[in-house]
């Protein structure tokens, strides 16, 4: 189980050592959160398998919480609520819940309901990294490396970029992008357009002209992928070091 990561978004803050506590005496690996705000954060840095979200947060609403993390399309759910109607059950599984745990719980329940999710999940193991090829992001450290060369990206340029990878070459509206990639909820789509500039100057041969992330007319943008593989086989060119850090560890290795 130590290969699991799993994520307690609780605002009761000795409910929240609790089940912590008792996750790690199972070996689980486990990152808390207090408020949705936080609770961004740490799945973005952490990806976890699995999170045990509080429906009633001090910042805002679990449920649109649990909708923006079901649109992640990463973790399993498992929400805990003082409201036990059937209308607050079926709102919170619509919204992307795997269970729904209600409170008070006996810790032993609550456990085996953890344990069952966990053996639902097809791939309990993440990667440490994604490798394309020329380019490799590295999750665990949050690097990436493109043409051997480590750059030197922001935050968000990285979330940026890692949900373009993800795709696979797939188009991504500007609406889908700040969905999955953006930790606040932003009504100005245009603000991806910004970042692309930002990351273009840094992954482009010639951000003028690019061609590994394209625009693509009244969609959005897409990765480039064949232009990765173009890379493997042919031209291996280099981007001016100028662009990149001066780190050269390497990433590390898949589990």
């Amino acid at each position: 189980m130590g290969s699991v990561c799993i994520e307690i978004v609780e605002g009761n803050p000795h409910l929240r050592s609790l089940l912590g506590w008792h996750l790690q005496q199972l070996d689980y690996r486990v990152h808390q959160a207090a408020s949705i705000y936080q609770a961004r954060e740490v799945f973005l840095s952490h990806q976890p398998t699995l999170v045990i979200l509080d429906a009633d947060l001090p910042d805002g609403d679990g449920i649109e919480f649990c909708r923006w993390l079901h649109r992640q399309q990463q973790p399993l759910i498992l929400m805990l609520s003082a409201r036990n109607n059937e209308v607050d059950i079926v709102a919170g599984l619509k919204a992307g819940a795997d269970d729904y745990l209600c409170k008070p719980f006996g810790m032993q329940e609550f456990l085996a309901r953890v344990e069952a999710l966990i053996r639902r999940k097809r791939t309990p193991v993440a990667p440490a990294y994604l490798d394309y090829g020329s380019l490799q992001i590295d999750l665990v450290q949050r690097r990436v490396r493109f043409q051997g060369e480590f750059i030197d990206l922001t935050p968000q340029e990285f979330s940026l970029l890692y949900v373009l990878a993800q795709a696979g070459g797939v188009p991504l509206s500007r609406s889908e992008l700040l969905r999955r990639a953006w930790p606040d909820a932003i009504d100005n789509p245009r603000t991806i357009d910004t970042h692309v500039l930002s990351l273009r100057k840094k992954v482009e041969l010639d951000p003028r002209q690019p061609s590994l992330i394209q625009t693509i007319r009244n969609v959005g943008y897409r990765f480039n992928m064949e232009i990765l593989n173009a890379n493997i086989s042919h031209s291996p060119t280099k981007l001016p070091k100028e662009r990149f850090s001066n780190q050269r560890s390497t990433l590390s290795t898949q589990r």
